[in-house]
């Protein structure tokens, strides 16, 4: 048998290579169910298991980017469903499914899970009814979250034309339930969020099972409500229903009618309101009219008694007595000033300016003497009590005394001045203050009269 050619030998790394490609390329993604066993978190937070039933099992790996939408924590024993892609490990050339959902299988698992985040998000504050915002009184635009072809939508439309035909109606068709039904809710929502075309959002479908309305209790699509800048009404199922999108949504409503009913006002209640206000407005502009008309007819008896012409008489015979006051005024100031004019020329002429300087020069001349003359007897009086202060100080000061033979006599080194023997008892020392210079000394002995004795 002749040896292959080598490049139809396989290394093991090519062939895992290529069969994972088979097996990716081949198969799509697709939904299993089993019981979770040998389940690992590892450091880097990706998922490692294995789904099994009663005569198979198979290796799962979810990574981390994926595993934050579960909504409950994955535990060997669990029943779950999982969407995932067939592969194949290569470094061990193990077959193995590449997760990216999950949810519990069973009624009473969803239940679990349902309990679970609405607890968890409970405790981030998304439910906090402080953070929620109002809906607007007369919409503009009202945007409607739901399936194109359910029965939810029509219910919607109906209420809307009833109560409020002003405002036109924006659809954002998604899918309900079912794998679309997560991405393209949450693909909605940011849509209006960021065109910002209605200002309310109602997110509505109609009843159905748990399993059925099981979207909107997804925490992507809890979120997603939560930060949508736009006001969300949600109407979802019945009204015995609730979901996670129920306490996240700014108002929540038993049905999608219910849901609309709540977003806009009843037309017939507006119609009412607005004849009500039509009618009060007729009142006031009536009433304003009757006082206007009044005002006007008591101005008109105003204006007949003050007749501009008689007023023109009186201001023509006020303007005469008022020029004849001013040039009577006129003829009296001249009169004053050309007194006052005359008498000022007769004191300017006896008033000469070198008359005045030479009377102004005799009188400085005698003030220079007289202040010599006070200056010098203050200098004389002032050294004379100079004088006498320093004889005063001189007799009382201790260095006067120190001229006369004395000394200060202090205790050294603390410097307190000894009056008395027993102030310096033997071994003393003291400092001695004399006329000049000071001592330093030492008490031997104590003396009993004035001379001592040695």
């Amino acid at each position: 048998m002749a040896a292959p050619a080598p490049e139809n030998i396989y290394s093991v790394s090519r062939l895992n290579r290529e069969a994972r490609l088979i097996l990716e390329g081949g198969l799509p993604p697709m939904w299993v169910m089993g019981e979770i066993s040998n389940f690992v978190q590892a450091a880097s937070g990706h998922w490692y298991f294995s789904l099994k039933d009663a005569q198979a099992q198979v290796r799962c790996a979810m990574f981390r980017n994926r595993t934050t939408g579960v909504p409950v924590r994955p535990q060997n024993g669990l029943q779950v469903q999982i969407r995932a892609q067939v592969s194949l490990y290569e470094p061990r050339g193990e077959f193995q499914l590449i997760a990216d959902q999950m949810h519990p299988a069973g009624a009473g698992a969803l239940r679990m899970a349902f309990e679970a985040l609405k607890a968890r998000l409970a405790a981030e504050g998304l439910f906090d009814p402080a953070r929620r915002q109002p809906l607007p009184a007369y919409p503009r635009s009202i945007g409607v979250i739901s399936s194109p072809t359910g029965a939810a939508l029509r219910d919607i439309l109906h209420v809307l034309a009833r109560r409020y035909p002003l405002a036109p109606v924006i659809l954002y068709p998604v899918a309900v339930q079912g794998v679309d039904a997560e991405p393209q809710i949450v693909r909605a929502l940011a849509l209006a969020g960021m065109r910002r075309e209605c200002d309310v959002i109602i997110l509505a479908r109609g009843g159905g099972s748990l399993e059925d309305l099981w979207a909107f209790n997804l925490e992507t699509v809890a979120r997603a409500v939560h930060a949508c800048p736009i006001p969300v009404v949600s109407g979802v199922g019945h009204e015995i229903d609730f979901t996670i999108a129920d306490f996240v949504a700014d108002l929540r409503a038993p049905t999608p009618s219910a849901a609309a009913e709540s977003t806009v006002p009843d037309r017939i209640e507006l119609a009412h309101r607005l004849d009500q206000l039509q009618a009060r407005l007729s009142q006031r502009s009536l009433a304003s009219l009757k006082a206007q008309r009044l005002h006007t007819t008591q101005l008109a008896h105003r204006l007949g008694q003050c007749h501009p012409e008689r007023r023109l008489q009186r201001q023509r015979q006020l303007l005469d007595e008022l020029e004849a006051r001013l040039t009577r005024s006129l003829h009296f100031r001249i009169d004053r000033l050309s007194h006052r004019l005359a008498a000022q020329r007769s004191r300017l002429w006896a008033g000469r300016p070198h008359v005045r300087l030479r009377h102004a020069q005799d009188r400085l001349t005698r003030a220079g003497a007289a202040l010599h003359r006070a200056i010098d007897g203050r200098l004389v009086e002032n050294a004379r009590r100079l004088a006498a202060a320093s004889r005063a100080l001189d007799a009382v000061s201790p260095l006067g005394t120190l001229e006369r033979g004395y000394a200060i006599v202090r205790r050294w080194p603390d410097g307190a001045v000894v009056q008395s023997p027993e102030q310096a008892p033997v071994d003393t020392r003291l400092q001695l203050r004399l006329r000049h210079g000071s001592l330093l000394c030492r008490v031997d002995a104590m003396a009993d009269g004035e001379t001592p004795s040695w």
